[in-house]
């Protein structure tokens, strides 16, 4: 088996799983760095499913207690059929856009200097956000209605534009609406799953063509990678926001993003774009 390749496999499963649930891009990311460790063809976009995946499977396992008791509580319980209703809703907007401009999108946005530009406005709106006034009117995920599922579901649409971030648009979304800043990540965690999940659907039956026997070894390394960082990195998300904001995240996609242009147009690294 390649070990170089094998390399490339945990590295791009840590980025992923460090940097899916934080609002800085994990899409961006394993552009930017598939770019410069050329794994960026067909095969790629198949490994970016099996990796995505590692890192949805992380918040199954950390919150299995909570998904379990809406599962056990669907038939009796009104706060279990609230939560499943505002998941759907909340999945819907980016869904039907989704599957009528993905293809679209993927071919004119899916390249490093686009991406790089979405970070820094990304960065720009997380900085705007957060120096408003923030009032609390949902404090927790069991306080929200399906009108607040729905705004967060719109915000998460924006999230198809690579380098936005799911979670960026979704969490800080969330603030715009009103939610805590607990609440607003823990959505946005609880929406990444059936956001993954269908999305890595569509894309695995799309290019089931290039699923080979041979890559298994590949994807293990890249998915394991994914699922432990994801893990670690949600563990540490929920202490930090405890006592800081999400500012240091706008200034880090701030300047990934100038960086990154930067080196574009002086041809100090060869983006391909």
């Amino acid at each position: 088996m390649d070990i170089v390749l094998l390399i490339k496999a945990l590295v791009l499963g840590v980025v992923e799983g460090l940097t899916e649930f934080l609002p800085i891009s994990s899409t961006g990311h394993l552009i930017l760095v598939g770019d410069l460790l050329d794994f960026n063809d067909q095969k790629g976009l198949v490994f970016e499913i099996v990796i995505q995946t590692g890192a949805m499977l992380a918040i199954l396992w950390e919150y299995r207690v909570r998904f379990t008791g809406v599962l056990l509580g669907l038939g009796s319980d009104p706060k279990a059929r609230a939560f499943v209703v505002n998941l759907i809703v909340a999945f819907l907007p980016a869904a039907v856009l989704g599957l009528a401009f993905n293809s679209a999108i993927k071919a004119a946005l899916f390249k490093p200097v686009p991406v790089a530009i979405a970070f820094v406005v990304g960065g720009l709106i997380i900085l705007f956000v957060e120096r408003r006034k923030h009032v609390v009117r949902v404090r927790s995920v069991d306080d929200m209605t399906w009108r607040d599922a729905l705004k967060i579901g719109i915000a998460q649409s924006f999230a198809l534009i690579p380098g936005t971030s799911r979670s960026g648009a979704t969490i800080i979304g969330g603030l715009l609406f009103g939610l805590s800043r607990r609440a607003a990540t823990e959505f946005s965690f609880f929406l990444a799953v059936p956001t993954l999940i269908c999305a890595g659907a569509y894309d695995a039956w799309k290019h089931r063509a290039l699923f080979d026997v041979h890559d298994i070894g590949v994807f293990a390394v890249g998915m394991v990678a994914a699922f432990v960082s994801a893990f670690v990195c949600v563990r540490w998300l929920m202490r930090f926001i405890a006592t800081h904001d999400f500012t240091v995240f706008a200034w880090y996609r701030i300047l990934f993003g100038a960086i990154v242009l930067w080196t574009a147009s002086n041809g100090m690294v060869n983006w391909t774009s």
